[in-house]
């Protein structure tokens, strides 16, 4: 009996070890802000009417600020009418069957200087209105309504229309302007069961889950000592440098400079909501490494200039990252106070905190009168974009005006933005006068990148000295990837290797998108470390670019890390299920996996929730072409074109079906149609030239391709068009002269080197 008393005092002993060890590995849960007034009241003090405070409010007459007293806003004959029932705020407008109805105001979202508002809807989607309060002050041009959309009419259907998919709260915006959001999307109905922890931007959004620092607090030697200060004090994210360096002025150049290289989790915790990205993880934390839970998006066309300015609605993270100022440990914190978010200082004190105002707040150094805008350093420094129609953002890219590159390229500068009535040149030359040494006089990123978005000559030889340059932002770098893959040849193998190692997970995770989609038993060995990599992001990226991989190319090893990674891809694309786009890409990889059926399931899904998404109509058409049966495809793609008559891609593919059928009249105006929609697409141009000369006008198939070969002077297809057609024309001046461009691009390449000493031959050379 009392072996068995002890063996059983054993086992409760043992369960009750076991079932703290539990409890110590549970995740930490949401407790609110409430929670933490008690200890960290000025915080909260700064962080009570702040803009994450305020991010999104339930609808009342002390967080409403619009007018809702009978007043009428008319869009494009359109009539919105805002007004009170009783307590409840309404709008009476156009729904998604384009009849007027009445609607209630759920909550508010954002405070200035603008206010959205927010209206339920069946299946748990919440819709953001396309007008707008604007309140600012009447004497800025506030206190007025406003549609977020002046120059478009939006009928309903259309994806920017207030019901439409695009303006759907639960995946557009809830994310960032509240804490501990589940979006809960249930693909089988189509509808969401969206809740949160917290309606704002409360501590949790930014510290983590507080239930174990809660009780830290409440007991400090209940907790065993972990690895880390953060792991004893139960903190999810450690916010804090953790690093030994702090900044010293240096009084020879008036700048600030830090004594050990910044190691803080701050960036990546801010970028999760100051980003241009994907999410990439179902529930990623703060604290963890940005592109561990998103992808964020590269300098691309539309989104930012050649030189990194901000063009498209990109928010501050993209732009900081390609700063001097980042790259020498400075982070958010160092300028906004991160409770209030409001500056450290006003006006230039902020910048006076590393750079001495006896040194650059001086009419020297900013060639404006003291005191003037134009001695505002972030008017020089940090530009402005306008979004949503009142909201001016600064550039935090933190860069030196360079009109040079205005001349060079056409991108903006800051002299000019305000000096309107100058040009380019005029700004350039006084900028040179005033710094003979200045930036003007060094290479910038831009030159690469514009030559790959141009398709200029030597644009190859440009990105490839751009990724290996280490000395360039990450973020340039990874951009300079994703151009690549146009001009890719053999040239490129040491910037692509050293892409794959390097430290940055930018450049990391831009590295197999540059790969083509054939990846090499060579280049599959080169990019294969990466299914193992730290970052998810990274991990991601190289299993897309090797599902179209011959398995047999990949060791045992390395089969088992892609499948690993594969299905880490597979869940990031499903964190946004409820979206076409998700399941266009899950398609894509089914195709590149020669898995048909299970892509024309996703297809069919994408044009489910969406059935005017035309990217899958035409991925739709193409498998209707793998399986033969072009007429269903045909019909496909003549929908596909009555709802986006100006998208190229829709001529072109209806085009090569046409082809397919031998019915190369209908075919001709349809390529003629792509190349015109898509004059900048070389491969458009010649395709059309190539149809052209088919049917017997090589003299307009010049014509094409000599304009092709215009704006993308590397384009191989393009060259070799022009040699071949020139050359059966008659033509072989012509004929050489392409041929010894072809063969300056493509030196090692032995067919150009015979056919230029042939042509030579025939020309007498």
């Amino acid at each position: 009996m009392r072996l068995l008393h002890y063996l059983t005092l054993l086992v409760a002993v043992f369960a009750l070890a076991s079932s703290a060890a539990a409890r110590a590995e549970e995740p930490a849960t949401f407790v609110g802000a409430q929670a933490c007034a008690g200890c960290h009241a000025p915080e909260m003090e700064k962080w009570q009417g702040s803009h994450h405070a305020l991010a999104m409010q339930l609808a009342t007459p002390a967080t409403v600020l619009g007018d809702f007293a009978d007043v009428q806003f008319e869009h494009f004959g359109v009539v919105t009418k805002f007004f009170r029932d009783g307590p409840k705020f309404m709008v009476r407008t156009d729904g998604p069957d384009g009849a007027a109805h009445d609607y209630e105001i759920a909550y508010t979202f954002g405070v200035f200087p603008l206010q959205q508002y927010l209206v339920r809807f069946p299946g748990g989607r919440v819709q953001a209105l396309g007008v707008a309060w604007d309140s600012r002050p009447k004497q800025q041009g506030g206190q007025r309504w406003y549609s977020l959309y002046p120059d478009q009419k939006l009928p309903p259907g259309d994806r920017l229309h207030w019901t439409g998919r695009d303006q759907t709260w639960n995946y557009q915006c809830a994310n960032c302007h509240s804490t501990g959001l589940r979006k809960n999307f249930d693909l089988a109905t189509n509808s969401y069961d969206t809740n949160w922890a917290s309606i704002d931007v409360s501590c949790e959004a930014c510290h983590g889950p507080g239930s174990h620092h809660v009780d830290w607090a409440k007991d400090p030697a209940g907790r065993k000592p972990g690895q880390s200060e953060a792991d004893r004090m139960g903190l999810v994210a450690w916010l804090k440098a953790t690093d030994s360096g702090h900044w010293e002025m240096n009084a020879e150049t008036g700048i600030a400079q830090r004594t050990a290289p910044l190691v803080s989790a701050e960036l990546d915790t801010c970028a999760a909501c100051h980003a241009r990205r994907k999410v990439i993880s179902k529930n990623p934390l703060p604290g963890a490494p940005f592109l561990d839970g998103y992808l964020p998006a590269y300098l691309e066309p539309g989104l930012y200039s050649a030189d990194g300015q901000i063009d498209g609605e990109v928010f501050e993270y993209g732009s900081f990252v390609q700063s001097r100022m980042h790259h020498a440990g400075v982070t958010c914190s160092n300028c906004h106070e991160p409770h209030g978010q409001k500056l450290r200082a006003s006006g230039n004190a902020v910048c006076a905190q590393c750079h001495l105002p006896a040194k650059f707040n001086v009419a020297e150094h900013t060639h404006h009168k003291p005191e003037s805008t134009g001695a505002l350093c972030a008017n020089c420094h940090m530009p402005t974009r306008t979004y949503m129609g009142v909201d001016n953002r600064h550039d935090h890219s933190l860069r030196v005006p360079r009109p040079d590159l205005s001349v060079a390229l056409g991108t903006p500068n800051a002299c000019t933005n305000c000096h309107a009535d100058k040009s380019a040149e005029w700004a350039a030359k006084a900028v040179a006068g005033w710094f003979p040494q200045g930036r003007q006089t060094m290479p910038h990123y831009a030159m690469a990148l514009h030559a790959g978005r141009t398709g200029a000559a030597d644009a190859e030889a440009q990105l490839d000295r751009l990724i290996l340059d280490t000395s360039q932002p990450a973020i340039a770098r990874g951009s300079a990837l994703l151009l690549l893959p146009r001009y890719l040849t053999p040239a490129s193998e040491a910037a692509m290797r050293a892409a794959i190692a390097d430290p940055d997970p930018l450049v990391r995770a831009a590295a197999p998108r540059a790969l083509p989609p054939q990846v090499s038993r060579t280049m599959v060995q080169a990019v294969a470390p990466l299914l193992a990599d730290p970052i998810r992001a990274v991990r991601i990226e190289t299993a897309r670019v090797l599902a179209g991989a011959d398995p047999e190319t990949m060791t045992p090893e390395q089969r088992s890390g892609f499948a690993t990674a594969y299905l880490e891809l597979t869940t990031a694309e499903m964190v946004d299920a409820e979206r076409p786009e998700a399941h266009l890409n899950l398609g894509l990889l089914d195709i590149r996996r020669r898995q048909p059926d299970a892509a024309e399931a996703q297809y069919r899904t994408a044009l489910r929730l969406d059935p005017a998404f035309v990217p899958a109509m035409v991925n739709l058409a193409d498998l209707d072409r793998m399986r033969g049966m072009d007429t269903q495809g045909a019909e496909l793609l003549r929908k596909a074109m009555a709802i986006e008559p100006a998208n190229a891609t829709i001529p072109y593919s209806l085009g090569l079906l046409l082809v397919r059928q031998r019915n190369y009249p209908d075919a001709l105006p349809l390529f003629r149609q792509a190349s015109g929609l898509a004059p900048d697409n070389p491969h458009y141009a010649y395709v059309y030239a190539i149809a052209l000369n088919s049917t017997g006008a090589p003299g307009q198939a010049l014509e094409v391709l000599e304009a092709a070969h215009s704006r993308a002077p590397a384009d191989r297809d393009v060259l070799v068009a022009l040699v071949s057609i020139a050359r059966d024309k008659g033509d072989n001046a012509k004929a050489l002269r392409y041929a010894r461009e072809l063969a300056a691009l493509f030196p090692e390449d032995g067919q150009v080197r015979a056919t230029v000493m042939e042509l030579g031959k025939r020309q007498g050379h």
